[in-house]
């Protein structure tokens, strides 16, 4: 099972999250020389995403429905 991916806020590729936090990555284009180097968005903390809520909170109860405390 593959990680999900989101765009690097730094470099903008996509780049897989894990443990909320954007993976280790070089950053775009060829490498100059043999230094490794990261990309400074690398493992920074990924942004949540906005999921839509499950229920709308403002409608009022259910007639007969009891609050629950």
């Amino acid at each position: 099972m593959s990680s999900p991916r989101r765009a690097c806020p730094v470099c903008t590729r996509r780049i897989a999250v894990v443990g909320g936090r954007f993976a280790r990555h070089d950053p775009p284009g060829r490498r100059s020389g043999f230094d490794l180097v990261s990309c400074p968005g690398s493992r920074r903390i990924a942004p949540l995403l906005q999921e839509p809520p499950l229920f709308d909170g403002t409608e009022p109860p259910v007639p007969g429905q009891q609050t629950l405390f």
